[in-house]
């Protein structure tokens, strides 16, 4: 028996979640390239698998990165980036998270190795750095009730 549902096609955008974690005044941030080969930082997460939440595929995510379990809140912000060369492109939701276990250390190894570092910065540091999206530490220090859209941006290389 065939799915009725259509199969997944190569040039539709990837989903992935993202937490948005402040304690202390200070924002959790990931590097996800090899010896900080590119200094973009970002919040942590990752791409959707089928078939779990959203929540479920955040909690995952954070823990592989991380260490991490956390407690997913509400959504803040809708964010999307492209490359036109290769036409990859992302649609980013952050959800407003809080930690209820684990504490983040620089010996933590990402179980798909990715992440390669990862740290907490005041909204200071964050301005400072080189960080996607561009509206991240103004969401994130600056919560409001309605979540947010950043416009379609090209990718980053």
């Amino acid at each position: 028996m065939t799915s009725p549902l259509p199969a997944p096609h190569p040039h539709r955008p990837r989903l992935a979640v993202r937490a948005l974690i402040v304690e202390e005044d200070r924002l959790l941030l990931v590097n996800a390239y090899p010896d900080l080969h590119l200094d973009l930082w970002c919040a942590p997460g990752g791409g959707v698998e089928p078939h779990q939440s959203l929540p479920e595929n955040l909690a995952r995510e954070l823990f592989e990165e991380t260490g991490l379990t956390i407690e997913v809140g509400s959504l803040a912000l809708v964010n999307e980036f492209h490359d036109p060369d290769s036409g990859f492109h992302q649609v980013e939701m952050f959800f407003r998270c809080k930690v209820i276990d684990g504490t983040v250390t620089d010996d933590w190894i990402d179980t798909e190795t990715v992440v390669t570092k990862r740290g907490w910065f005041t909204r200071d540091d964050v301005e400072a750095m080189h960080v996607l999206p561009e509206s991240l530490a103004r969401v994130a220090f600056e919560p409001t009730e309605a979540a947010e859209y950043d416009p379609l941006t090209i990718l980053v290389k």
